[in-house]
């Protein structure tokens, strides 16, 4: 018969500060769901110190302990997290045929447009702040700063909601935008971006190769380990003595936003699925995740190439779930970012939100940004260009502007 809708997701806040809000899942099971709903928790800013998974092939039953932001909008988690559930209907006898090349049908993207006649330390975040609560999805962003002073930005961005062809939806947004940018907003406007303009917008397809020298090698020219990974020992083992049909993976790190995020991204790419799963973040920082797994077919990874690949590719994502660097750019001091995206084209939530916080505390001003997707060492990327507004007098020194953004991405403030 299933199970009530409303039983599918249940949020239990928490009764004291401090305390953890305890976030219960219980649906149908699907190769990646943890990651997908791993994925929506750190959309919302939250971070997950404890978790248990477990699934029999067709049904399943997580329970996240998330800690975050007082102001969370639990209702509307509520909802994110049941959009990504399958429906009870899939195991109830109900089936619908879904063609196997059949793609749903991609977001329209909107071009939002503004100009504003002073640039100010933190603008740029503040204007992501406010499309990030109005869940307006950011692809790409420009900005430019004009001779004279004046700024202009262009975002490419999406609805969750689905909405933002409507006027109402587009009064809305640019009223919100309004209140923040005050006097110093003089223009803005919502219109559906076309093809061309999307296309136009996307850049050059490659990047220096001073920059993917300096953001993808993780060894020093003399072959020693690059100093945050000496400083962030990982253990990634594998176990088939353990269980007769399972494979267990073992995981020992340090704690960083978005860590159970990364593990399961990773074990969806590979098309892994997990049958039982714990996760544990220590009150000093340190993480230990036992994880009990299976390949697509329903058997063990026995094959020792297998293996050390997936153990690799853990590591990996789990010492540099983001790449950070500060090069220069001819005279000029360009910050660089990138995120690997999953298969499914998504990349990482939330992380031109964190760069535009870290310049804002560090009262870096950005003169000119770019975003876009590059294929590197076989892999697709999401980069983040943005070339810093020095100008005269106070400068921040870029071993500090690298720190400070790479701390705030990973939740090491």
């Amino acid at each position: 018969m299933g199970i009530l809708h409303e039983d599918v997701v249940v949020i239990n806040q928490a009764e004291k500060a401090g305390e953890p809000t305890v976030i219960t899942v219980n649906c149908p099971d699907k190769t990646g769901l943890g990651c997908d709903l791993c994925r929506v928790i750190l959309l919302f800013g939250l971070s997950i110190c404890r978790g248990d998974v477990s699934t029999d092939g067709k049904w399943c039953y997580l329970v996240f302990w998330v800690v975050g932001k007082p102001n969370t909008r639990w209702n509307l988690l509520t909802k994110r997290l049941l959009e990504v559930c399958p429906s009870y209907l899939s195991t109830s006898g109900i089936f619908y045929y879904h063609p196997e090349n059949q793609q749903p049908k991609p977001p329209d993207v909107f071009l939002l447009e503004f100009w504003c006649s002073y640039e100010r330390e933190g603008l740029l975040h503040d204007v992501t702040e406010v499309l990030c609560e109005l869940e307006l999805t950011i692809h790409r962003v420009k900005v430019s700063t004009t001779p004279d002073g004046r700024v202009m930005d262009l975002f490419f961005v999406t609805d969750t909601r689905e909405l933002l062809h409507a006027k109402r939806r587009q009064d809305e947004t640019i009223l919100c935008l309004k209140a923040v940018l005050g006097d110093a907003l003089f223009s803005c406007k919502i219109e559906l971006a076309g093809s061309e303009v999307t296309a136009c917008s996307q850049g050059s397809p490659c990047l220096p190769s001073a920059i993917t020298e300096e953001i993808f090698s993780l060894e020093l020219p003399n072959g020693r380990l690059s100093r945050s990974a000496a400083s962030n020992p990982i253990s990634v083992t594998v176990d088939n003595n353990l269980s007769p049909s399972h494979t267990l993976v073992q995981i020992f790190c340090q704690d960083h936003k978005g860590l159970v995020y990364d593990i399961m991204r990773t074990l969806k790419d590979y098309n892994i699925q997990v049958s039982y799963g714990r996760f544990y973040a220590s009150p000093k920082g340190n993480c230990e995740v036992d994880l009990f797994i299976m390949q697509a077919d329903g058997k063990k990874i026995v094959d020792p190439n297998k293996q050390n690949a997936l153990c690799s590719r853990l590591r990996m994502e789990l010492l540099r779930p983001l790449r950070v660097a500060v090069v220069s750019r001819g005279p000029d001091t360009e910050l660089v970012v990138a995120n690997p995206v999953e298969l499914s084209g998504r990349g990482r939530p939330l992380v031109f939100y964190d760069i535009t916080h870290a310049l804002k505390v560090l009262k870096t001003r950005i003169f000119s940004v770019k975003i876009g997707k590059h294929m590197i060492q076989d892999r697709e990327w999401e980069v983040y260009r943005i070339l810093l507004d020095e100008g005269v007098g106070y400068s921040v020194p870029r071993n500090k502007i690298e720190e400070g953004v790479r701390n705030k991405l990973m939740g090491w403030e």
